[in-house]
């Protein structure tokens, strides 16, 4: 019989947060029995930059008491573990959804975090991360030897049982953005695209933490109240994946001008729900969905182009589905997360002193 791995997830804060990383690890939590292994959590405090290092020190003697088998250290507390000298004789990894010194962060952080986020990840014996650019960006830096890519799954649950809604309400085409409101995400480029498009051509659903940010937030709120959007945005704030797969079934179009996404699990989500997609030519976006192919994707920043190309999907309904039909079939390349499970309890596995492996 195949001995139980316990892992222990260094991270920040609160693990039910809903952001993409956290997610992830929910998702690995939830998966884990079926690879014969256990993950739980340890959590340095959510306070200012750097101050959640004086605990440190205290956060790894909850991962002894936990007593696993393998550390793995989340990439967005990767910084706080610098200072202190590791559990002796426990094998350390890291899952990293950013690279070193973030990106949502002040030029002085990011310099100073980069530092001491790859002294940590110098003393870890696996480096598991989100997506191939991440990883070529890590090797780039010297950590090749290392480098595990365990992309995050496509699938989402099953939305609830019941009729379609009618999100068009009207117009159109019913776009969705599933995203928190932060900076790099670009809501306020896309609400500045969506009000320039013409009067019918489109409702827009916003589904996503609207207080990540407080004060990007703010900024948000203000543009939402001008008068060339009136009518045109529909609110959903944060909800249950349920809640977002119905939101991915009922779309048209999925738009995201993100700057910066290392993976973009939403991309591959709302891709494997038959959407074509609408973003930058950035982060991973190209990666994943070709311009023409999948999805209209354009230069970042170029507000005019992002109106044009929501116009073109709004107005073609044909268009709209061969895109759409051309997503879903390339989104079946994509791993699921039963296949990025298997990645990642493997790897993780290999680590210990028994190395078998393979779902139960």
């Amino acid at each position: 019989m195949t001995r139980t791995v316990s892992i222990s997830l260094v991270t920040l804060g609160d693990p039910l947060a809903m952001t993409g990383g956290y997610l992830y690890h929910r998702r690995m939590a939830e998966l884990a029995p079926a690879y014969d292994a256990r993950l739980t959590f340890a959590s340095f405090p959510s306070v200012a930059f750097p101050l959640p290092a004086l605990a440190a020190r205290r956060v790894l003697r909850t991962v002894r008491d936990q007593r696993p088998d393998v550390m793995l250290i989340d990439s967005i507390c990767a910084a706080f573990l610098a200072p202190v000298r590791m559990p002796p004789g426990l094998p350390v990894a890291a899952i990293l959804h950013q690279p070193p010194g973030g990106i949502d962060h002040g030029r002085p952080r990011a310099l100073a975090q980069a530092v001491l986020d790859r002294w940590t990840y110098r003393r870890a014996a696996r480096l598991l991360v989100a997506s191939e650019p991440l990883g070529a960006e890590l090797a780039r830096q010297g950590f090749g030897d290392r480098l595990v890519v365990v992309p995050p799954g496509r699938d989402v649950p099953e939305p609830p049982p019941g009729p379609a809604a009618d999100l068009r309400a009207g117009t159109g085409a019913a776009l969705l953005c599933v995203a928190n409101w932060l900076p790099r995400k670009g809501v306020l480029d896309l609400l500045d695209a969506v009000a320039a498009l013409p009067d019918g051509a489109a409702r827009l659903h916003l589904a996503g933490d609207e207080d990540a940010d407080p004060a990007y937030a703010a900024r948000v709120r203000r543009r939402l109240g001008e008068r060339d959007l009136a009518g045109r945005v529909i609110r959903h704030g944060r909800l249950p994946k349920e809640e977002v797969a119905r939101l991915y079934r009922d779309a048209d179009v999925f738009v995201l001008p993100s700057l910066r996404e290392p993976y973009g699990t939403v991309y591959g989500e709302a891709m494997a729900a038959g959407l074509s997609v609408v973003g930058w030519r950035a982060g991973n976006l190209p990666h994943l969905a070709r311009d023409g192919r999948e999805g209209l994707i354009v230069e970042p920043g170029d507000v005019p182009a992002l109106t044009a190309a929501l116009a073109r999907l709004c107005a073609d309904a044909g268009l709209r589905d061969r895109l759409a039909a051309a997503a879903r079939l390339r989104a079946e390349e994509f791993p699921t997360w039963e296949d990025s499970a298997a990645v990642f309890f493997g790897t993780l596995r290999e680590l210990t002193p028994e190395r078998p492996a393979g779902p139960t």
